[in-house]
């Protein structure tokens, strides 16, 4: 049987990892707002998007999956990079 376009997958963590990231992409403004389709950064929503995951990550050490943990770290590395140069260092 086909899937509903709309139909509401399951949240598991990846995709909630993925869900946080893409706020954070939309807040450097790398993204458009999905309900504005207009850029609009805001780098103080960007860190707190990007430091929730970094807590994330340091919470669920140990009980990821190698897949999960790569994911994370590769997020949060490019965020991470992105935001201090959006940022000026700041």
């Amino acid at each position: 049987m086909a899937e509903e376009p709309n139909a509401q997958r399951e949240i598991d963590f990846t995709t909630f990892c993925v869900s946080l990231a893409s706020s954070a992409f939309v807040h450097l403004g790398d993204m458009p707002h999905p309900e504005s389709q207009k850029t609009e950064p805001d780098l103080v929503l960007a860190k707190q998007t990007i430091d929730l995951l970094g807590m994330l990550q340091a919470k669920t050490r140990g009980n990821l999956s190698d897949e999960e943990a790569k994911l994370l770290e590769h997020l949060l590395a490019d965020l991470r990079l992105r935001y201090v140069a959006r940022s000026g260092g700041r």
